[in-house]
């Protein structure tokens, strides 16, 4: 069963879904999915139900300000938007909703969002779990983009975009291409944000992952200060809970249920 919300932050509101597990297993914190940089809580598609049925836990997805349902954002996003999100979008959705302990999960930058907060709130964030995250900007990571963008050159392409996002669609685009081909992204590393996570860490990624490499989960399981490790998902590229959503789903669900009890 799904229950929508709007989240109330001085730059705009947001929206948000719960689902909750027809058998939610007691005293069980809920996993709050962070989003990649075209996504909304639409394109997470059934994941989220999947994903709460398979660990017993409630599920909660939300739109970033100038995504998906959320209120536009007001003006250019920040250089420092990975970082940001921490203390701004997710700090609202976990008080507003009373999130006293959670699991943070984060696809593609939504993983490195999901760091900073496991960082920012240690005492709350139980287990973080990153898919197709990057840790670093590499030369993959920088093509994929590009190509990612000259495919969006298409109407159809463009008008798919809108479906999700509105007339919001253009600068989610925009706001995706010119951050990671700005200057400040030529060196931009997701160091700081690991060695401040405690909790355990599962870091997931695509063997064929068009934007990264095995060496960005590598990067993201050494560098934490918690246990942590490194999976590769065989034949599978950059979106697995939508390429291989059962395998997704068992690997999330494997690690949360070896979890120390709280």
């Amino acid at each position: 069963m799904a229950a929508a919300y709007r989240i109330e932050t001085p730059q705009g509101s947001l929206h948000a879904v719960r689902w909750s597990p027809q058998a939610a297993a007691d005293g069980l914190s809920p996993i709050v999915l962070l989003h990649d940089s075209l996504g909304c809580v639409a394109l997470w598609r059934d994941f989220p139900e999947r994903l709460a049925r398979a660990t017993g836990r409630a599920v909660i997805a939300y739109d970033r300000l100038g995504y998906g349902r959320s209120a536009p954002f007001p003006g250019p996003q920040p250089e420092s938007f990975i970082a940001d999100e921490a203390r701004e979008g997710f700090a609202a959705v976990r008080e507003q909703l009373g999130l006293g302990r959670f699991v943070l999960l984060g696809h593609s930058v939504g993983g490195g969002m999901a760091a900073h907060a496991a960082g920012r709130h240690p005492a709350g964030c139980e287990a973080l779990v990153t898919v197709a995250a990057q840790a670093f900007t590499e030369p993959r990571t920088l093509a994929g983009i590009r190509e990612a963008e000259r495919a969006f050159a298409n109407a159809d392409q463009m008008a798919r975009l809108a479906r999700h996002h509105g007339d919001k669609a253009g600068w989610v685009l925009r706001s995706w291409v010119d951050n990671w081909h700005s200057e400040a992204f030529r060196d931009w590393r997701l160091d700081d944000a690991l060695t401040r996570v405690r909790c355990p860490t599962l870091a997931l990624h695509g063997e064929h992952d068009e934007y990264g490499s095995a060496e960005q989960p590598a990067r993201i399981a050494a560098l934490t200060a918690g246990p942590a490790e490194a999976q590769i998902l065989a034949d599978c590229g950059h979106v697995p809970h939508r390429e291989c959503p059962e395998r997704l789903v068992a690997a999330i669900a494997a690690f949360l249920g070896n979890l120390p009890a709280r």
